[in-house]
């Protein structure tokens, strides 16, 4: 195959924006190439706002033929959550003829080696960046996000979080040298001497299950962190998600075939309404690789049926929040109400349990009851959501039937402080768009805890009632160990406080943030720095993104001969 892109010309391009990436993720500073704001596109290739909607809009109602080997039907189906029928076909692909193709280009991929395999993702992602408005739309239309935090999340968020897979797995990879020369000294004789050569060797072929809320953020660091480690990927898509994972397969494999690799080392697996093909997949024998972000049921099944493949796993956790005493309470107030609110709670970093000492909280304004906390809470959501422009921005949409179910049935759980309203969004008549309830229960009612200690995955929260900072410690315990936790957050000011929660994290392996009440919210983290997950409880079995989450997608093969 004839390359149009040289490695020289790809390592010229992108080893420095690669060579940032290294030093990010060693010193865990702020770092990103990928603008966050939608002015900043329209230059050097890149489609600015007016470009990018009418690339999206050119979408509606298309055929996205990708050129796949084993193309047998055409599918789609997608509606969006803003109530607009997509209307993109997709191809469907017969996994007998598309399975080995994609496995006969991991010979040449594997043999390019680590660095030219990385600056090749570099250019995908570089592409994909130059197309950030294009795909905010099509995130926006899957997704139910508002289009500002579509931009964001799906956009460079979900770019930067590609690219810090890219260097965790350059950096396994080149760990161990290519070549080395051994001697070992034998006294009088001649030494013994070997030539050793090592290989990173690909497991086979990855299978990535996307999921409906997040299918960039989440979809990206498992597809580059398999591609970079030589691995062919296959994109699975939720059925309601399938347009950013199938652009990004487009330019995916536009960018292997001009680099001089098989473009079916990235494939798409769209399936036909109730088909159900994740399961079929993941026990193909070709695959060795899984990542899933979703249903704990799910994610369960796979880690215990998909045994001839290495999963990697994100599912449901109930994260809690710690209330004991706050010296900012008019930030803390609005810190948790901006949490809850973003996105309709609909993300698995969104904090579900507020756990409240009982007999209430210290604060800069003076003592808080349990009821006024719980109030005031309630009147800061209120008031943040109160004008509906600024609502619909925050909100965005429902993004399915069941998260409005869930969230109509809470309100029977318990004593509501904060009760949800409708919101209309002029733009999208039929847009599902909802304000978050609050409801009241008592963590030492038995009744309580069936409620508290189950995940609720949607725009509702639980202000537990507990009888001390003992007792708030011990139910985060328990509910980090039973059910997981993607985040947990505190506030205090006594220093005992503090130290216990932090202990119960590091015992229970989850990520800790602290007095929040500025622009910075437990459900946000960044690439480069942050850790998203811990892989340390029943939430996650991996993090994104650390060594662990790169290193055992390849193995290292030596050849070793006498010298």
């Amino acid at each position: 195959m004839t390359a149009a892109l040289s490695a020289h010309e790809l390592i010229a391009r992108h080893r420095s924006t690669l060579d940032q990436a290294l030093e990010a993720i060693r010193t865990r500073a702020y770092w990103s190439p990928h603008p966050e704001h939608p002015k900043a596109y329209g230059e050097n290739g890149s489609l600015d706002a007016a470009a990018g909607k009418a690339a999206f809009d050119a979408l509606l109602g298309s055929r996205l033929d990708l050129g796949q080997p084993g193309t047998d039907d055409w599918v789609g189906g997608e509606t969006s959550p803003y109530g607009v029928d997509l209307g993109v076909t997709y191809p469907h692909a017969d996994l007998d003829v598309l399975l080995p193709a994609m496995k006969a280009g991991q010979r040449a991929w594997r043999d390019a080696g680590a660095e030219q395999r990385a600056v090749v993702c570099l250019e995908i992602l570089k592409r994909i960046s130059d197309r950030t408005h294009e795909f905010a739309h099509a995130v926006m239309h899957t997704s139910g996000q508002a289009f500002m935090m579509a931009f964001q999340a799906g956009g460079p968020h979900a770019q930067d979080r590609g690219l810090e897979a890219v260097a965790y797995a350059y950096v396994e990879q080149v760990r161990t040298p290519d070549n080395a020369e051994w001697a070992k000294p034998q006294g009088k004789r001649d030494p013994l001497a070997m030539n050793k050569q090592f290989t990173p060797v690909p497991r086979g072929i990855a299978l990535m299950i996307g999921c409906n809320t997040f299918p960039t953020w989440n979809g990206y660091p498992g597809l580059f962190a398999s591609l970079a480690t030589g691995n062919a990927v296959l994109v699975k898509p939720h059925p309601r998600a399938v347009l950013p994972l199938a652009l990004t397969v487009q330019v995916a494999r536009e960018v292997l075939a001009e680099a001089g690799f098989d473009p079916n080392l990235v494939a798409l697996a769209a399936e036909r309404p109730g088909e159900g093909i994740a399961k079929t997949l993941a026990l193909r024998p070709e695959i060795r690789i899984i990542d899933y972000t979703g249903s704990t049921e799910f994610g369960d099944w796979l880690e215990a049926n998909a045994r001839q493949a290495q999963v990697y796993t994100e599912k449901a956790g109930v994260n809690t929040v710690v209330v004991h005493s706050t010296s900012d309470y008019k930030g803390m107030l609005a810190n948790l109400a901006f949490s809850l609110s973003l996105y309709s709670g609909q993300m698995c970093t969104t904090p579900q349990n507020l756990l409240v000492p009982r007999e209430g909280i210290s604060t800069d304004q003076g003592p808080k009851s349990y009821d006024e906390v719980v109030a005031d809470l309630a009147q800061s959501v209120d008031g943040l959501l109160g004008d509906d422009a600024r609502a619909n921005a925050l909100l965005g949409a429902i993004v399915n039937p069941d998260v409005k179910a869930r969230l109509e049935a809470a309100a029977g759980l318990g004593e509501v402080a904060l009760a949800s309203r409708e919101i209309t969004n002029p733009d999208f008549p039929g847009a599902v768009v909802r304000t978050p309830v609050i409801v009241k229960l008592d963590g030492a009612k038995p009744d309580d805890e069936a409620a508290y200690m189950s995940e609720c995955f949607g725009p509702v929260s639980f202000a537990v009632a507990v009888d001390s900072a003992e007792d708030a410690a011990e139910l985060l315990r328990r509910t980090v160990r039973e059910k997981g936790a993607m985040t947990v957050g505190a506030y205090t000011t006594d220093p005992d406080v503090e130290q216990a929660v932090q202990e119960v994290c590091l015992e229970e392996a989850a990520q800790l943030s602290l007095n929040l009440t500025g622009g910075v919210y437990v459900n946000q983290t960044a690439a480069f720095s942050d850790f998203h997950g811990s892989g340390g409880n029943p939430a996650a079995s991996a993090a994104l993104c650390d060594g662990a989450f790169v290193a055992n997608r390849f193995r290292v093969v030596e050849v070793r001969r006498d010298a």
